[in-house]
């Protein structure tokens, strides 16, 4: 092959070696936080020789795991990876300091990192010790499954997805439902509702009102093979009056974190935290924590991606504080009338040009339910 040929058939070579280092780095997703999700693949002779993804935080980045699996393989190959190598000290060593020694033949990155720790020094180490580096290969791909690690470096909070599932005419539940305790009650099919595990198992955290544990008593865990829980958690009041037998409280399941305003009775915070709940005190106003507070909280612990599926009150707090990023919306073939529990409470818009504006609007079909997935305009 000349090197014409050679240089025309590398995009698409790297493009399929990308594709792969994609396609394990979202196997993290939901698992690694603080950390993105990132996989990484050597290649020697146009042949995989050693890949790998960072499976959780503390555990080996994705750079070693695949120069674990190619072992002396590694030499002098290409490595194609998702996000720039780090140059810090972490849980674990500089991953640029594993990859110096072996003389690659090029390094192919997906994207930049963000963190201000990184930006650029991956690349910048690499291109000092004379190995050339390829950056943008894959670069869409790889910024969508980064987009939680992202937003919690940039912005300082989790990427935050609304989920509501609701009758054809917009109600949660039938008349008095939010009244009346009864356990939950299924509005779309199981379909949508594997979906729904489905996201919970690639989300840092599930989080819901008090008065959906009261209502429904849900365990908010992934019920999928092979799935994995998120962190529950609850946003309460001041009077933190959650039933002692709830599901979400009991002992050994996954982390339970409540989020409650500083002053809360001490009594039921020390009850809590003896059950191994952790009980986050935040300064309220008007009575309750500001949503915008809360996410900014989670953001601190290290949560990249929140799904908030909480009822019509959560779910306005969130679209009113202007930080739900993006929508999923099922919808089932149903009607439940002007007396069935509202998918979202007020939002004391006055006019409807102050509407909440959506983009990206795709429908698409979960067995019998429609599904609405779309982009929350930013100062909506």
């Amino acid at each position: 092959m000349t090197a014409v040929h050679a240089a025309a058939a590398r995009p698409a070579a790297a493009d399929r070696f990308m594709a792969r280092a994609l396609e394990l780095a979202a196997r993290g997703l939901g698992r690694t936080f603080p950390n993105p999700p990132v996989g990484a693949v050597f290649v020697r002779g146009g042949r995989v020789v050693g890949e790998g993804f960072h499976t959780r935080a503390g555990a080996a980045h994705a750079e070693i795991e695949a120069l674990r699996a190619a072992g002396r393989r590694a030499a002098g190959a290409v490595l194609y990876v998702t996000l720039e190598p780090c140059v810090h000290h972490g849980r674990t060593p500089p991953c640029i300091d594993a990859l110096l020694p072996l003389g690659l033949e090029r390094v192919v990155v997906a994207m930049p990192d963000p963190d201000p720790r990184v930006r650029g020094r991956g690349v910048a180490r690499l291109r000092r010790a004379g190995v050339p580096v390829v950056v943008g290969v894959g670069r869409a791909e790889a910024r969508r499954l980064t987009e939680g690690y992202c937003s919690r470096v940039l912005r300082g909070r989790p990427l935050v997805t609304l989920k509501l599932a609701m009758s054809l005419d917009g109600r949660i539940a039938a008349g008095g439902r939010a009244l009346r305790p009864r356990g939950p009650e299924w509005i779309t099919g199981p379909a949508a509702r594997r979906l729904v595990h489905a996201m919970r198992d690639i989300s840092d955290a599930v989080l819901v009102g008090a008065g959906t544990v009261r209502a429904d008593d849900p365990r908010l865990t992934c019920r999928l093979r092979g799935g994995r829980d998120p962190v529950r958690v609850v946003v309460a009041g001041r009077k933190l009056d959650l039933p002692q037998r709830a599901r979400i409280l009991a002992r050994g399941g996954p982390p339970t974190w409540v989020v409650a305003p500083a002053g809360a009775a001490p009594a039921r915070v020390a009850a809590l935290r003896r059950r191994g709940v952790e009980v986050l005190l935040e300064r309220p106003r008007r009575g309750a924590v500001p949503f915008a507070t809360i996410v900014r909280t989670l953001g601190r612990r290290g949560l990249t991606s929140v799904l908030v599926e909480g009822g019509a009150t959560i779910a306005a707090q969130a679209l009113a504080a202007d930080v739900v990023d993006r929508l999923v919306l099922f919808i089932a073939p149903v009607l439940l009338g002007g007396d069935g529990v509202p998918a979202v409470g007020p939002l004391g818009l006055r006019r409807v040009m102050d509407a909440i504006r959506l983009g990206d609007v795709a429908v698409g079909r979960v067995g019998r339910d429609l599904v609405v997935e779309a982009r929350v305009q930013p100062g909506a």
